[in-house]
């Protein structure tokens, strides 16, 4: 067999495979993020990734297979770029430089682009249910950072035994993607500034006195 009829599955597995592969997602999402998936194709991903379209199909079936794979190399890429403190939601100051991070991140990127998971899910969300599953699963996770700082703070008596982590994380994740939106589309950081400390101060009104500065 030559090697350009090789299965998907033995040639996802070789080290080249596997990093023209990396290049193809990277090149999609940077390209979706700013064109969106509609108006992003595969030739266009291709010429930018310097990957012909039939190489393209040795890798991925068709858009929408390469569509979940963007989906899920941004989720990790969020993640992975909260910083330290989004770890370790635990303490006031923790919260304060996190939200000082996600605020001055939006600055220095000139408020373009949004948060690139929810351009991915308003996009998907009635058109491919699997890639819309995906997005659901990114944000569960992320906001997840978020549940598990308040509920290691109520179980240390930072906050009161009446807040809840579930509630207070989506607020959290609520005010983060709609202050992202609003700074996209106004090109200022403020509105993404005011939603955190918003939220931030939702969580502040169940604190017990304990570790407040």
């Amino acid at each position: 067999m030559r090697p350009e009829h090789a299965p998907k599955t033995l040639r996802r597995t070789t080290a080249k495979g596997l990093a023209t592969r990396k290049r193809i997602v990277s090149t999609a999402a940077e390209l979706m993020l700013t064109r969106g998936i509609a108006g992003t194709t595969l030739d266009d991903i291709g010429a930018a990734a310097t990957v012909g379209r039939s190489q393209m199909y040795h890798y991925f079936t068709d858009k929408r297979e390469l569509v979940r794979d963007v989906v899920r190399q941004q989720t990790e890429a969020i993640i992975a770029h909260q910083g330290p403190d989004y770890d370790d939601l635990t303490t006031w100051e923790a919260w304060q430089r996190w939200r000082d991070r996600m605020v001055a991140d939006s600055e220095a990127g000139g408020c373009v682009g949004g948060c690139p998971l929810g351009s991915l899910g308003t996009e998907v969300a009635e058109r491919d249910v699997d890639a819309r599953d995906l997005v659901a699963a990114g944000f569960a996770r992320w906001e997840q950072g978020f549940r598990d700082g308040i509920t290691t703070m109520r179980e240390r008596g930072l906050l009161g035994p009446d807040a809840d982590p579930h509630a207070l994380a989506t607020t959290v994740m609520v005010a983060l993607q709609g202050g992202l939106l609003l700074a996209q589309v106004q090109r200022d950081v403020r509105p993404l500034a005011i939603g955190l400390d918003t939220a931030i101060a939702a969580i502040r009104r169940y604190a017990t006195g304990r570790g407040v500065s």
